[in-house]
């Protein structure tokens, strides 16, 4: 049954993609039309379409509208998971991302904070630039006083294939404003995001 999750109007090269997955089937000796094959070249471009589709949008977007808030305490979405491809295997790589930050005066929607992460994870990277640049856009977007990602996750190109070990995870964090410069602030956010999560940071 077609797989429909993705509009056909994505400006990603469905068929361009087919071509070269039924060349990479058939350079591994398999045979591209044995039936179990025949739609694979489809399934694995409409899969590209979708697991590459925050190539096509802007982030920015989710963090155009802010409102007015007296609130100067820290703000922090925890556990948004996510998936992402790694860009030196394409092959995914599977966590949470935490997103915190301290208002100057402007809040923005919880959900929005998921959004960014979300568009941010359907490209291929590697763990360190996704986490920078959501960072990067939280601050320039927010005007806070800080803002703090931290990033813990699974990679396939480290648990199936090369080294080969199930079970390792990568934590990547950035952090910037009194986040960056004050070691007290520091520890308070990374103290928040530790409490409930799996994994020690500190």
């Amino acid at each position: 049954m077609p797989d429909n999750t993705v509009s056909q109007d994505t400006p990603v090269d469905h068929d361009r993609i087919a071509r070269a997955v039924r060349e990479i089937l058939a350079a591994v000796g398999e045979d591209p039309d044995r039936e179990g094959l025949l739609e694979t070249p489809d399934r694995v471009a409409r899969m590209y379409a979708e697991m590459f589709a925050g190539l096509h949008r802007d982030p920015s977007i989710h963090l155009e509208k802010v409102f007015s808030e007296a609130y100067d305490e820290i703000v922090l979405v925890k556990d948004i998971e996510f998936c992402s491809m790694c860009e030196h295997h394409l092959l995914p790589f599977t966590g949470k991302a935490h997103v915190g930050y301290l208002p100057d005066g402007k809040v923005v929607g919880l959900s929005k904070l998921a959004r960014v992460v979300e568009d941010v994870a359907r490209r291929p990277q590697v763990q360190e630039r996704m986490t920078e640049t959501i960072a990067d856009l939280v601050e320039s977007h927010c005007g806070a006083r800080g803002v703090a990602v931290v990033i813990q996750s699974s990679h396939s190109c480290m648990t199936i294939r090369g080294i080969r070990k199930p079970g390792s995870s990568c934590t990547t964090s950035a952090m910037r404003g009194v986040f960056r410069d004050n070691l007290s602030s520091r520890a308070e956010i990374l103290g928040l995001i530790s409490t409930g999560s799996s994994g020690c940071l500190g």
